[in-house]
């Protein structure tokens, strides 16, 4: 008879409920390596509120559940094989003495290196992963992939996930301030939808992405104005 798996609970908070569900997965993924982030269950405990141009607000509060046993080995598939065996040999270039393991879903496949030399790979700013990510993507596309490519090291994509939602949500109560639209810095398809995600649900502002890939961007639009 096989023994029962805890299930591990966190209780997290944030400006939004998307903030705070960010924070409790990273909690989770501290607390359980080799997470699987579609099999975390959330609970709204409160959605908080906002004050006036967002200045006084009561932060939203969530629980988050998972499972303490980590997620089983599954058959990787084409894309991600693929995806793990390329990012190896572009840090190995680099002289980062790092590993890779790789986990996907329907429209995303995610490579998160460990090792000694994740700092060589983050680099200043991120400008190293990110880079890395680029061109995996623009491979991956030249070989009629559709699937995104994430490249992750040390928590560095949550941490820029909780970095974009903050400047989000500033983006937004100054366009709903001055009620002029505010264009965001060129993102990844993937840091797009954060900066969406993030303020999907806020009544003052909406959002559209402009230009063209690798330089397409977020623009935060109040509601009066939007077309």
């Amino acid at each position: 008879m096989s023994k029962q798996t805890e299930d591990v609970r966190v209780e997290t908070t944030g400006e939004t409920v998307g903030e705070a569900k960010w924070a409790a997965v990273r909690e989770l993924e501290r607390l359980v390596p080799g997470l699987d982030r579609t099999s975390v269950r959330f609970e709204v405990l409160s959605e908080g509120e906002r004050g006036l141009l967002g200045v006084g607000y009561t932060p939203a509060r969530v629980a988050a559940h998972a499972s303490g046993q980590p997620a089983s080995a599954s058959v990787e598939s084409d894309a991600a094989t693929w995806a793990r065996e390329f990012v190896t040999r572009i840090t190995a270039t680099l002289g980062a003495d790092v590993s890779a393991g790789v986990t996907e879903d329907e429209s995303s496949v995610t490579v998160t290196c460990s090792g000694a030399d994740l700092g060589l790979v983050i680099g200043k700013h991120g400008q190293t992963i990110d880079a890395i990510q680029y061109l995996a993507n623009a491979v991956a596309r030249a070989r009629g992939s559709e699937h995104e490519i994430v490249v992750d090291a040390a928590g560095y994509r949550a941490r820029r996930a909780a970095t974009l939602a903050t400047v989000a949500h500033r983006s937004a109560r100054r366009a709903a301030a001055t009620g002029r639209p505010v264009e965001l810095d060129p993102m990844t398809a993937v840091e797009r939808k954060i900066v969406h995600e993030a303020l999907k649900d806020d009544p003052e502002v909406e959002t559209q992405s402009e230009g063209k890939e690798p330089n397409r961007f977020v623009v935060v639009v109040p509601s009066h104005v939007a077309v």
